[in-house]
């Protein structure tokens, strides 16, 4: 099919969406009429030369009481897909009277093969047929769609001698027409299409990205395309063509294998539809409804490719209760085995569910072919830093790069999608790394390469242009350090959070006027006892403030042995915050004696100090309004004791490092490895902008005091 006769067709097609349903239908429910009709026709017109055999063998299947059809009348039609009612849409044309229209059509719709039920039931197609009937335009859009110039069907169009009027259309051309129909609808709807559709050549560019590194290591064989939020199916399409043509340019035989799953319902009928009318069955039935995450419809498949473009800032609540809840989830893609924890979770906040798609798909690689599984997917900015070491995206991050399975990033300009002006980033991933990349990950910046649009396309004004995309590619295939473009190595990501903890010092009031607050406390919790110490405390040591903690506690626990009271740790912690206030010039409060053993070591909080008269190790108590913590880069030169020496300790000398909190986590910042500082202006130019402003001024004030001598 020549780009005229394309043409041709799209704009006719487009073009009955005016004709028939303006003044009925609002511009952004067009859609909702033009695809399912477009997919009706197409079917219905490779039906149309075997709708005898397939009455036939439906009546010979019901006589032998076959209660399994499907494959026979399938067999029957020469198709994936069959219609069993006595119509056909040339049959529905004449009918003047608008209510027997609406019976048969509807029995027309009944009559089609489950596959395509799904379709129709998804598009929610039959609730249009109500409107349709009621505005009486139900018979003139089935007689567009049945207009002699344009021809739907995979046979030519011919004329009483013989003669060709209209090529026939062959699957991959009618389904190039219903993609671009797609399109149109998209742009024309773009703010809430957007969400399913990414534009081509974002499209383009992720497909030769995953494909081209190994485009020369392609065999000969079977391959399985994923995308696991495929929307229209526009991403699988695309990349079925490029693997097809570059197999075929290195003279391999390929047989391609498309898998989707998507949860919004009209989508997932286009994606289906689309496949059908191109004559692919059998991979249309590889697309699944659905919610992906809570859902999966493919739990024990691995793919050789994988590409999305997953929603981005958007809740996944709902998918995450279905999983059990955050604390419960057990679903083997989201909690694994990783850095010596068992149960290594990788479960991000609920607001943003975008990267579990990304550990969704890396849960279905292969492991065991030759080039394993390659990866494209599209993120916002959040993916990149969003959570803390030990949380769901950090851990993500961590198990990605710790397992050298990141290749590249690619930074986007802003403004590249119809629904959204932010920042986006491609990732690409492989569990197959070539020697040169392995144990580093790839950085470009291409936020500048870009081509303006003549007119916006909802966010969308700029694009690819395919120079863009082939200098993209070829940083990707042969990576090297440029200004848009930098190797690091994996650990340039990672730090160790590591929590530094300061001693609690606490001045101990024995004032009369708290010695009366703290009686009053006591009756209230009846701790009668502990108020008599106290008051015994009081006489003994005086109203203070006593700024040595533990030997109050000392004389508390002496007195209260003398006098029988259990000094256990309730009464412990109300003396603390009763009588107790925080004062910078108290000596440290002692948590733990180390009565044997071990040496001081202040830099993880083990001090010598005074004990009973004998010198002790001992562990102070943490003041955990005064707890900080700090990122120690993994490439560190002396780890984290040196980073703490010369960071940490001469501004806090009485500071420590609780080990048992540090967390190893991982952040991505473009920002600061292409950060660029605004050149500074030179004193000639800060000079003559004075100048100029002083000129201004004058001339201002001048004008001013004339007008008040006026």
């Amino acid at each position: 099919m020549n780009q005229t006769t394309h043409n041709a067709i799209v704009n006719f097609i487009w073009g009955i969406a005016d004709d028939v349903l303006r003044d009925v239908y609002v511009r952004g429910k067009y859609r909702d009429v033009i695809l399912p009709m477009t997919v009706i026709r197409r079917l219905d017109a490779v039906l149309e030369p075997t709708k005898d055999a397939v009455l036939a063998m439906k009546k010979q299947l019901d006589g032998a009481g076959v209660a399994n059809q499907h494959a026979a009348l399938c067999q029957a039609a020469g198709e994936a897909f069959y219609n069993v009612s006595p119509f056909t849409l040339r049959d529905l044309k004449n009918r003047a009277k608008q209510q027997q229209l609406k019976a048969d059509f509807e029995a027309y719709l009944d009559g089609f093969s489950p596959n395509v039920q799904e379709i129709l039931d998804k598009f929610k197609f039959r609730n249009q047929i109500p409107t349709l009937i009621e505005a009486d335009i139900l018979g003139y859009l089935i007689e567009k769609f049945l207009d002699a110039r344009i021809n739907l069907s995979p046979r030519p169009l011919r004329d009483a001698d013989g003669n060709e009027l209209l090529p026939g259309l062959d699957n991959h051309a009618m389904g190039t027409i219903f993609e671009e129909l797609i399109r149109r609808f998209n742009e024309e709807n773009n703010e809430e299409a957007g969400e399913h559709f990414t534009p081509r050549d974002v499209v383009t560019l992720m497909a030769e990205l995953i494909f081209l590194p190994i485009a020369d290591h392609i065999e000969s064989g079977t391959y399985l395309v994923y995308d696991g939020a495929c929307g229209t199916g526009g991403m699988l399409t695309v990349a079925e063509d490029r693997l097809a043509e570059l197999a075929k340019r290195h003279g391999k035989d390929v047989s391609i294998h498309l898998f989707g799953q998507e949860v919004q319902p009209e989508t997932y009928a286009i994606s289906k539809a689309d496949l059908l009318l191109k004559g692919e069955g059998a991979e249309a039935e590889n697309m699944k409804y659905g919610s992906t995450l809570s859902s999966d419809a493919f739990p024990s498949q691995e793919f050789d490719f994988m590409l999305s473009n997953p929603p981005y800032g958007k809740s996944w609540k709902t998918d995450l209760e279905r999983l059990g809840g955050k604390t419960d989830i057990r679903d083997p893609r989201f909690v694994t085995q990783h850095a010596g924890d068992p149960e290594f979770k990788m479960i991000t906040r609920s607001s943003d569910g975008q990267l579990m798609f990304l550990v969704n798909k890396l849960a279905k690689m292969k492991h065991g072919t030759r080039l394993g599984s390659r990866i494209a997917e599209v993120h916002n900015g959040s993916s990149l830093f969003t959570g803390d070491a030990g949380q769901g995206e950090s851990n993500i991050r961590r198990w990605i790069i710790e397992n050298d399975w990141l290749e590249a990033i690619i930074a986007l300009p802003e403004n590249m999608f119809y629904n959204t002006p932010i920042a986006t980033y491609i990732w690409v991933l492989t569990n197959r790394k070539s020697e040169a990349r392995k144990g580093k990950v790839q950085l470009i910046d291409a936020t500048e390469w870009y081509e303006p649009l003549r007119r916006n396309l909802g966010k969308k004004n700029c694009q690819f242009t395919e120079a863009q995309i082939r200098t993209i590619c070829d940083l990707i295939v042969n990576p090297a350090e440029t200004e848009k473009s930098k190797i690091f190595p994996n650990e340039a990501f990672g730090y160790w959070k590591v929590t530094v903890d300061r001693p609690l010092r606490l001045a101990v009031d024995l004032s009369p006027a708290r010695l009366e607050v703290f009686e009053a406390t006591c009756a209230k919790a009846k701790e009668q006892p502990l108020a008599k110490l106290a008051r015994r405390m009081g006489e003994l040591l005086g109203p203070g403030p006593h700024r040595d903690f533990n030997a109050f506690m000392a004389a508390c626990a002496r007195d209260a042995e003398e006098n029988g009271i259990k000094l256990i740790a309730k009464r412990k912690k109300l003396l603390q915050s009763e009588l107790c206030r925080v004062d910078e010039e108290a000596a440290p409060v002692i948590k733990k004696v180390h009565k044997r053993g071990g040496a001081p070591d202040s830099l993880h909080g083990l001090y010598e100090a005074e004990v009973d008269d004998k010198p002790r190790v001992v562990e102070y108590e943490p003041d955990t309004d005064l707890r900080d913590s700090e990122k120690v880069p993994l490439l560190e030169e002396g780890g984290i004791e040196a980073f703490f020496r010369r960071e940490v300790l001469p501004y806090t000398p009485d500071a420590w490092i609780d080990e048992s909190k540090t967390q190893v986590g991982y952040e991505i910042s473009f920002t600061r490895h292409f950060y660029k500082p605004a050149p500074m202006r030179t004193l000639e130019e800060i000079k003559a902008d004075i100048y100029a402003l002083e000129e201004e001024t004058e001339g201002l004030l001048e004008q001013i005091v004339g007008e008040a001598e006026q």
